[in-house]
Order: C-alpha cells, then structure tokens, then sequence
C-alpha cells in the first residue's frame, strides 16, 4: 500500500484507535504490515469503507486557495 498514502494513513489511524496495545493486537502498525496480520488487513479493508462512504474526500484542501465567498485582491496601480 505504499503507493497509497492516504489509505495507509487512514489503516494506521484506524489500527492504532482499534488496537490500542499489546493486549489487542500482537504488533504494532508497522510490522503487522509487513506480516500482513489480519489486524492490519481488517484495518485496510475499514479504511477503503471509510474512504468509499466519504466520496474521496479525504483530499488534503488547497492551503492557500481563497474561499468562494471573498474576491480576490485588486492589484495597485
């Protein structure tokens, strides 16, 4: 999932809250990963749910683009 940041942030995130330590999940996030356990092929499979039912609208926004509702600024002449 390496190509995917976005998904593996979500699947960490959602790893992380769901198996919050040892007594949940054997491993943590990274090696569960590599060992593709299936505490982290559960989180994947929560994660491309939430991304689904969001639309892809897990889109970082524009920082500096300006909202709809203010014009831009006039240059000075």
């Amino acid at each position: 999932m390496e190509h995917d940041l976005q998904l593996r942030a979500a699947a960490r995130a959602i790893y992380d809250a769901v198996y919050p330590g040892e007594e949940w999940a054997p491993v943590g996030f990274e090696q569960a990963e590599r060992l593709r356990t299936v505490h982290y092929r559960q989180a994947v499979d929560a994660a491309r749910q939430a991304r689904s039912l969001l639309g892809e609208r897990l889109v970082q926004p524009d920082l500096f683009a300006l909202p709809p509702s203010l014009p831009p600024a006039r240059a000075r002449g």
